[in-house]
């Protein structure tokens, strides 16, 4: 290997050390080569981990989220990669009783050799490694990992199993299934050091794990145990302490009768303040800290953040069928939110400011759940810890997804250690409400054909190989590990059982899928909806960046590529000729694509919170992208909020108006999710659309906390007027909506002019917008990159409406907007 001295210096000063008492951590991070195998020619001498492959290879490509480049790109899975790295220990470290190398991840097969010895076979992207590397150790070592690539692995597995398994050869590697492309994704099936490498030395021992177990709150009080696990067994005495939020509530000398590397310390926390979602209460974080010592002597401590509260699925009969909801701290809570997708189809790119801005636009619009889809990672520490923070709830996939898998002995303990290792990694987080074994394997299994063209024996061992893992392996590690609730599959039901409304989670793709309309949602609510979505083109910078001539054409092959729904395009077409005036022209069509997907999504989820208790849960699909695309989420990959992600913000307010008209009748309903009753004035009108009122009706009302409830009914077969002409205002309590009362492209909405003035802020600019007459879907947008506070609104006639518009950007910001208002009449 030629690296030189230099480099050698540079790495002894870059890695960084993290020290506990007697436990020192060394990363090596900087200064790695990447090369590829097949002739050793040098990538790049300045890799930093974590590290992918694609990431690397970015200044030598044409970049795979540009124009068509995708296809003309998987060449590099094909090829096997070397990382490679000099690194120097000191004496002091070298002397130390036991070092270890850890490998947080790899994706993902590799052979890892130091100093000339071979350490280390990987399989599994998804599992730490650790190896004992103190007989190897030098001063000065020499680190190769060489990553093989995926593909024949594959094949030569496919070839060994005695049946074909659904979906295709990704089955057979533990990695995340969404780099072999996905009906929103890239086929980008990268391979990498994609998390933190680092050394651990220490002396005796160390803490290797600390789990807070609650066990009950009563009166005020939490009783708690702290699990303890070293890393090997012990029989001598040991004082161990523990700090909550730095002061010190229990200690106590121990000395076991054997040898034994778990410990358990009960303590209790009086006056208790418990962890709750943002929307209903304060997700208040406790600082634990365990302490041992040896003989007067801090060995090591270890720290973590924790909230105290219960968390509980309520799965049983009823007299509709079977219920779905979650309980925490044993209040029914009604949970709001959104399927989350890696953030990027290169994780190394993802940085913890893209997890805060993420995680921070989630609870802006009043989400307070998120679902981490099980075709792509168990996210990094990072991302929960902000679930944390921000009182936000996980729905946790396993990483198995639309596939049925393999379930030879090597298979299985791989999948063992994966399942054993991220629970324990992730179960002091207050956020983990579920643990679910996979995204629509069963329903897949039962309703997709797959069982079709096989032998009854076939047909069995499959199904056994998913019971193994699904059914016996991972609801025995949930429940040993962990006191939160296991979901064998998700759904439970799909569209293909009618079962779905009635009994658990479901996913619903009758919209979209099936071409069904948007009334669909309101005619068949399910117990909890995980997932049901709707898709739309992103925004104009996303489409830009696309195409690589920079402009907004939305027919180009550039932009073709990154519509990976093979009707996509034709079912938004669709959808907007039944609903929409259809724009001639890319820019609007954009723009009312956006409106549409708003429309329906909106739909099922206020049908899914009047429906409350019946329903407890709307996620929609999906929140994110994972690159520039056409696809179901609401906030695009350059972190953009699509008209989507406005309106799901006003639909998840705690209290929420909500107007469906049924055989004529318009019905508001005022659902209330907090804590508390409501009791405040009531007003409904319904004006023209400059603003003279037709009808109105004002009374004082209470909505229940915990509770949907119908306020308030009019027929509208008896009012004079057309509805085609019309707009209807509601207020309650702190809450207002305006709404029409007939699909979009039936409106006769007036023309006239939007006007606005714009002031300088510290923070960006103050919009003061007015107009004449009602302004139906207003949607502005800036030259200049940033973010409103508002967006997708309707403007009332003769008052003025006020959004921020936050930036950073050093250039003058130029607005402009789209509103439905012209289209309607244009298209007629």
């Amino acid at each position: 290997m030629r690296i030189s001295l230099f480099i050698i210096l540079i790495v002894l000063i870059s890695s960084c050390k993290e020290e506990r008492p007697n436990v020192e951590r060394q990363y090596l991070k900087s200064d790695w080569s990447l090369l590829k195998e097949v002739d050793y020619s040098l990538i790049s001498d300045s890799v930093t981990i974590p590290s992918t492959v694609h990431k690397e290879l970015l200044p030598f490509i044409k970049h795979p989220f540009q124009g068509n480049n995708e296809d003309s790109l998987q060449w590099i899975t094909e090829e096997d990669w070397i990382y490679e790295t000099v690194f120097t220990v000191d004496e002091v470290t070298l002397a130390k009783e036991h070092i270890t190398l850890n490998f947080e991840g790899i994706d993902t097969y590799a052979s890892i050799e130091l100093n000339g010895h071979e350490i280390l076979e990987t399989n599994n992207a998804f599992l730490n490694w650790q190896i004992d590397i103190k007989p190897f150790l030098e001063v000065e070592n020499e680190l190769y990992v060489t990553i093989k690539s995926p593909l024949e692995i594959e094949k030569q597995k496919a070839v060994a199993n005695p049946y074909t398994l659904p979906e295709g050869n990704r089955v057979y590697t533990r990695k995340a299934q969404y780099q072999y492309g996905w009906d929103w994704g890239p086929k980008l099936n990268t391979m990498g050091i994609w998390k933190p490498v680092y050394l651990e030395a220490y002396d005796d021992f160390k803490i290797d794990d600390v789990y807070i177990k609650q066990n009950f709150v009563k009166d005020s009080i939490a009783n708690l145990t702290a699990q303890i696990k070293l890393s090997d067994k012990r029989s001598e005495l040991l004082h161990y302490k523990i700090k909550v939020n730095d002061s010190l509530y229990w200690e106590q000398d121990y000395q076991p009768k054997a040898q034994e590397d778990e410990f358990e310390i009960h303590f209790e926390i009086p006056q208790v303040q418990l962890w709750w979602p943002h929307n209903i209460g304060e997700p208040y974080l406790y600082d634990i800290e365990v302490l041992v010592s040896k003989e007067g002597k801090l060995i090591d401590s270890q720290k973590l953040k924790t909230g105290i509260r219960t968390i509980e699925l309520v799965n049983e009969p009823d007299e509709h069928g079977t219920s779905f909801f979650f309980k925490v701290n044993d209040v029914p809570v009604y949970m709001k939110g959104a399927n989350y997708i890696p953030q990027n189809s290169m994780q190394d790119m993802v940085t913890d400011d893209h997890y805060e801005k993420l995680l921070s636009d989630v609870k802006e619009a009043n989400m307070n759940m998120l679902r981490v889809w099980g075709g792509g990672i168990y996210e990094n520490d990072i991302f929960y810890e902000k679930c944390d923070e921000k009182g936000i709830l996980v729905w946790q996939d396993f990483m198995f997804a639309c596939a049925m898998y393999p379930g030879d002995a090597r298979f299985r303990a791989s999948v063992t250690n994966e399942i054993t290792q991220q629970i324990t990694r992730l179960r002091n987080h207050s956020s983990i409400a579920l643990w679910c074994g996979n995204n629509e394997t069963s329903e897949a299994w039962h309703n997709w054909g797959w069982q079709e063209g096989r032998s009854q024996a076939e047909r069995d061992s499959i199904w056994e190989d998913y019971r193994a893992i699904f059914q016996i392996a991972m609801p025995k590690y949930v429940s040993e590990l962990t006191k939160e609730p296991y979901w064998e599959s998700s759904p439970e039901y799909g569209r293909g059982n009618p079962k779905y409304e009635f009994e658990g989670d479901a996913h619903d793709w009758c919209v979209w899928h099936d071409a069904y309309p948007f009334e669909h949602f309101e005619e068949h609510i399910p117990r909890f909806m995980s997932e049901f979505g709707f898709q739309s083109h992103p925004s104009y910078e996303t489409i830009r960046y696309i195409n690589e001539d920079g402009s907004i054409n939305i027919q180009s092959d550039d932009y073709a590529s990154h519509q990976k729904h093979d009707r996509g395009n034709e079912l938004i077409r669709e959808y907007m000729e039944r609903d929409f005036p259809v724009p001639t022209n890319d820019e609007d069509y954009v723009y009312v694509s956006q409106l549409l997907q708003a429309l329906g999504i909106s739909k099922g989820i206020q049908a899914h919170r009047r429906a409350r208790p019946y329903n407890m849960g709307t996620l929609y699909w999906q929140l994110n992208d994972c690159w520039p695309a056409v696809s179901w989420s609401s906030i695009d990959y350059f972190g953009n909020w699509k008209a989507l992600h406005y309106q799901v913000k006003r639909d998840f307010e705690n209290v929420l108006i909500s107007n469906v008209v049924e055989n004529d009748t318009l019905k508001t309903y005022v659902v209330n999710d907090g804590m508390e009753d409501i009791t405040s004035g009531f007003t409904i009108a319904i004006s023209d659309f400059y603003g003279k009122e037709l009808y109105k009706e004002s009374f004082v009302g209470t909505a229940g906390m915990n509770s949907s409830n119908e306020f308030h009914q009019v027929n509208l077969e008896k009012l004079d007027f057309d509805l085609s002409n019309v707009y209807v205002f509601v207020e309650f309590h702190t809450s207002q909506i305006t709404d029409v009362l007939v699909r979009p492209k039936e409106l006769n909405l007036p023309n006239e002019n939007l006007e606005w003035i714009s002031k300088k802020t510290d923070q960006g600019y103050k919009l003061t917008i007015t107009s004449d007459a009602f302004t139906k879907s207003v949607f502005f947008y800036s030259n200049v990159k940033g973010h409103f506070s508002d967006n997708l609104f309707d403007l009332q006639p003769q008052k003025d409406k006020v959004i921020l518009f936050k930036t950073e950007s050093k250039e003058e910001a130029a607005f402009h907007f789209k509103m439905l208002n012209g289209l309607t009449e244009s298209n007629k």
